[in-house]
């Protein structure tokens, strides 16, 4: 699945909140998601996946969507209390694009390593900011469910293509990911990474 449905699946199912899917078929090479005519005539207009329906309402944009759920149905929330760390949540899930659009940028650059370093340590100075866990925001949040499918990508695709290790020298950053990964609503979302590999490869180095 692309890390936007991703991140919906694994907040769905983090909460235990029961949501019906309707799966779209992936194409080959750049197309991405195939969507049929229905899904913007029917579904969202906008023609971006995922969306959600909910009480008759269509959201459609992934970290917007996380913000609903989160709020709209039952179960504790997934976003702090705490005023510091609800405005630096803020802050790092509004910094998505960012750190997002700079490593697809690395990835056609002659410098890879070297950009995607500085992502890597953004990371690695985040999670040093609140020692009351292993979390970007200490306890395990929607900022952690907002990176970590990309993040996940990411890994595998510098580690197939480039040899490069996103842990090595960043000891928080391997932490988060060793504690990621005990988490049993991700285990059952994460895509096979020879998947992922191949999906990168033809996106990006064609």
């Amino acid at each position: 699945m692309p890390p936007p449905t991703h991140l919906l699946s694994l907040m769905a199912l983090q909460g235990c909140i029961p949501i019906t899917h309707a799966h779209l078929h992936r194409g080959s090479g750049s197309l991405g998601i195939i969507r049929p005519a229905w899904y913007k005539e029917k579904v969202y207009p906008e023609n971006k996946v995922p969306s959600l329906e909910h009480n008759g309402k269509i959201i459609g944009e992934s970290l917007d969507l996380i913000k609903y759920v989160d709020n709209n149905f039952e179960g504790p929330s997934l976003f702090p209390k705490d005023p510091e760390k609800a405005k630096f949540g803020e802050e790092l899930i509004s910094h998505v694009g960012t750190f997002t659009g700079a490593l697809f940028t690395a990835f056609k650059a002659d410098d890879t390593v070297k950009q995607a370093d500085a992502q890597f340590d953004y990371l690695e100075n985040v999670l040093k900011k609140f020692d009351d866990g292993p979390f970007l925001l200490g306890q395990f949040s929607l900022a952690d469910i907002a990176y970590i499918p990309f993040v996940e990508r990411f890994q595998s695709f510098l580690s197939a293509v480039w040899k490069y290790d996103i842990t090595a020298g960043r000891p928080k950053l391997a932490a988060w990911l060793e504690e990621i990964n005990k988490i049993d609503a991700y285990k059952v979302t994460k895509t096979d990474p020879n998947e992922l590999v191949g999906n990168y490869k033809k996106r990006f180095l064609v």
